[in-house]
């Protein structure tokens, strides 16, 4: 009888499809500008997201661009939150992130210098 919603609200699609722990840090992310729809800047948490909407928002250290399947009618589990969407730009591995990142050779305790410049170069990453 109740046919699925063709529109749903844009915080309540990013924490049915798991890619925020609560509906209210969706709602932040996307009322504080950092959300786009079809390339469009989007501020407010009631705007409704259909099917086949491009989104682009940050998520942790990446930009994530997800284009929208289906609307979901529950935050399920996770292999049903994935049907949700299509990753068009998928995150890099961590594997990259962690091969730029120079490791001490282990001749020993490193120097004060040498931790300095560890230092440096893991929070050039950060930026």
């Amino acid at each position: 009888m109740s046919e699925p919603a063709q529109k749903l609200r844009i915080d309540k699609w990013l924490w049915h499809a798991r890619f925020f722990k609560t509906r209210s840090l969706a709602a932040k992310v996307v009322s504080g500008g950092k959300l786009r729809v079809n390339g469009q800047p989007i501020s407010k948490p009631a705007y409704m997201v259909s099917t086949s909407d491009v989104l682009t928002f940050p998520q942790a250290d990446n930009v994530r661009v997800i284009k929208v399947l289906a609307m979901g009618e529950r935050r399920g589990p996770a292999p049903e939150a994935q049907q949700l969407y299509e990753d068009l730009a998928p995150p890099k591995p961590r594997q990259e992130i962690t091969e730029q990142v120079p490791r001490f050779e282990g001749k020993g305790r490193p120097t004060k210098k040498d931790r300095r410049a560890l230092q440096q170069t893991r929070t050039d990453l950060l930026e």
